[in-house]
């Protein structure tokens, strides 16, 4: 078995709590890059279920961030970790 320590690796070598799951959207490695197209669909539902108009330009971070506020609003979220269509 060749053990090269120069080899290029992912993860850690120690648990991350909660598997990384309550992680802020601003630390995430691609938190900058432009929203996806699932977020904006989900987001454009939950902006004009509310009444709210946002900018079609925001990143994956900020959109996350939109999302869980409006779904918190609109009552979409259970608490237990079951919604759909996200």
């Amino acid at each position: 078995m060749d053990n090269n320590s120069d080899q290029e690796k992912i993860g850690s070598p120690t648990p991350e709590p909660d598997a990384g799951l309550n992680r802020d959207p601003e630390d995430w490695a691609t938190g900058d890059e432009p929203m996806t197209a699932a977020q904006r669909s989900y987001l454009d539902t939950l902006a004009r279920e509310a009444g709210e108009e946002l900018p079609a330009d925001l990143s994956k971070a900020e959109a996350s961030k939109h999302i869980d506020r409006l779904q918190q609003r609109s009552g979409r979220v259970s608490g237990n970790g079951n919604e759909s269509g996200s």
